[in-house]
């Protein structure tokens, strides 16, 4: 557990032990009044005369104690959480790190609500063990050990009869900790796929709504609740027993004590005051000891979480070097590409040439394996064998910066950032000036819309965009593009949410954008990729076929169906009735 911590504690770990060493002094302050408290009370045993100034001189050292422990204590949790937090930034900064490293297929799979969850939920359990757990479960277990052995020392006695609550408490928390870990990973899976589910119940309320699917989607959302409930119910049933047993037994130290020290101070074993000392120091160790071992109850937990952290970070990264392009030109080829997708291959060696300045479109049946090339070249998932150049280089070769320099990509759903639109558009080329920033929103098609809003290019684009229709957030994506003016283009089915009235200057700005470009597009409106310079047709994640549009309506029947479904549809219209 804490070798998993601690190389993301660094310099702060000094943090930590002056947390340990803080509260410690603390607790001793807080136990001290127990012994003043014999102090008053043996006198009384024995029968002697204490006047009233030696009983206010230890009232007076009693507040003088937990003045000590509230300052101490409260110091201790300073030192510990500046530890916590620090790691916590470590942590996230860590984990962030490695997920931008990572394959962004690999991310998408995770889902959006695990990842908040780990990035959270999860790390902030972390900070349970690093401000509280270790500090004050050292703290606290190691001076009432102290006092045990101090307990021996004067009644060897006594100090057995008081571990037999001890060892009955820690026998239960052993048992509570091994069932409970039995369940734990059956109520964080559970907990996962509630969180998803949740995420995903909210996004699409608007399809559910539109299509009666209420009943449907509810009857998901309820039984992933309803499985979180059962999973935790079913994990708490477990520990309740073992946890009533030890938090009942173990503050109760003097359990045996106070019969069997009662029969031994009647026999003349041991003086009434030693038994008082006994057991004014056996209140001095119950809570704390029980305290101590609450926080034990949480390692499993935070263990769990810790590993689920490393698991996260353990994915193999993108495969990428260290050097810059050093293409001879802008070629893009696909050399006998395998990959798969969750074990089950989906592109077969597929081979396919981009030459520089020329528009290569990627048309198929939906999961025919277009889009999984295109996010191939802007390196979304590592290869399972084959290659991907451009000018003769493996994009494997440089390292993603210098890849992204090379490649736009524009796909069907794009994500703007709660920010400005101008800024929204800035990510494309962050140097870039305020005109050339207003000159890609023009050549984009932006201004017709942008006109409508108050501020302009400086509107909030609100949560994902929402400010936008879908074809004005492809819009402002698309001036992302121009504005980073790379040298090979792709085209995710960029122009799904064009209206016709804005298709045709859509594309005649698209023609003007991929001048002298290597570009590869995906349509599903085979009409706009008609004259492209070479059409790939896809079918089951193979190339079947590669020319231009006139010889592949005569050579290929796979693309004349679906040129043939593509007029048809076109040309599709509501008839009255």
């Amino acid at each position: 557990m804490f070798k998993k911590v601690a190389p993301y504690i660094g310099e702060y770990k000094k943090y930590t032990i002056w947390a340990v060493l803080m509260m410690s002094v603390g607790i001793i302050a807080n136990i001290a009044p127990y012994f003043f408290m014999y102090q008053i009370i043996s006198p009384l045993t024995r029968g002697e005369h204490i006047d009233a100034s030696y009983i206010l001189l230890r009232v007076v050292a009693i507040a003088i104690c937990e003045i000590i422990f509230s300052v101490t204590y409260v110091q201790g949790l300073e030192f510990s959480h500046i530890s916590a937090y620090n790691t916590l930034k470590n942590l996230r900064i860590s984990l962030q790190g490695k997920l931008e490293k990572q394959p962004l297929g690999n991310i998408t799979e995770l889902g959006s609500g695990r990842i908040k969850k780990v990035f959270t939920d999860d790390i902030d359990q972390v900070e349970l063990l690093l401000a509280h757990a270790i500090p004050e479960g050292i703290a606290n277990i190691a001076i009432p050990a102290i006092i045990i052995v101090l307990m021996f020392v004067f009644n060897w006695r006594l100090g057995l009869l008081s571990l037999v609550p001890l060892v009955v408490g820690m026998f239960a928390m052993g048992m509570m900790m091994k069932s409970g870990m039995e369940k734990m990973n059956a109520y964080y899976e559970s907990a996962a796929n509630m969180n998803n589910t949740i995420i995903e119940y909210v996004n699409g309320m608007e399809v559910v709504k539109v299509f009666n699917k209420d009943g449907d989607s509810y009857k998901r959302f309820g039984e992933v609740v309803r499985s979180y409930r059962d999973f935790t119910l079913d994990w708490y049933k477990v520990c309740w027993p073992w946890m009533a047993v030890y938090s009942s037994v173990l503050p109760c130290l003097v359990l045996l004590m106070l019969p069997f020290g009662s029969l031994m101070v009647l026999s003349g074993t041991i003086t009434l005051d030693k038994m008082v000392l006994v057991f004014c120091m056996s209140f001095a160790v119950g809570p704390s000891v029980l305290k101590a071992l609450n926080f034990a109850g949480k390692f499993p937990q935070l263990d769990y979480k810790i590993t689920e952290l490393e698991k996260m970070m353990e994915h193999p990264p993108l495969k990428e070097g260290t050097s810059g392009f050093k293409g001879n030109n802008m070629d893009v080829e696909f050399r006998d590409v395998h990959f798969s997708y969750k074990d089950a291959e989906v592109l077969h060696g597929v081979d396919l040439a981009l030459k520089q300045g020329t528009t290569t479109a990627l048309v198929g049946e939906s999961g025919s394996g277009k889009s999984t090339l295109a996010k191939l070249l802007v390196h979304y998932y590592d290869l399972d064998s084959g290659s991907i150049t451009i000018g003769g280089q493996d994009i494997t070769d440089m390292s993603l910066e210098s890849l992204n320099d090379q490649v736009a990509f524009v796909s069907q759903e794009q994500f703007l950032f709660n920010t400005s639109l101008y800024e929204n558009i800035l990510i494309g080329k962050p140097g870039a000036t305020k005109e050339e920033v207003l000159d890609a929103a023009a050549r984009a098609q932006c201004n017709e819309f942008l006109e409508r809003f108050p501020q302009g290019i400086e509107t909030q684009a609100g949560d994902g965009g929402k400010q936008l229709s879908g074809g004005e957030r492809q819009r402002i994506s698309l001036a992302r593009a121009i504005l980073k003016n790379a040298p090979i283009i792709v085209l995710d089915e960029a122009t799904a949410f064009m209206d016709p009235e804005n298709e045709e200057k859509m594309n005649a700005a698209l023609d003007e954008i991929v001048k002298e470009k290597t570009v590869l597009v995906i349509a599903h409106r085979l009409s706009t990729i008609k004259n492209a310079d070479k059409i790939c047709v896809m079918k089951e994640g193979n190339c079947i076929a590669a020319d231009t549009h006139d010889k592949l309506i005569d050579s290929c029947d796979e693309y004349r169906n679906l040129w043939e479904a593509s007029v048809s549809a076109s040309t599709w219209k509501v008839r009255e009735a």
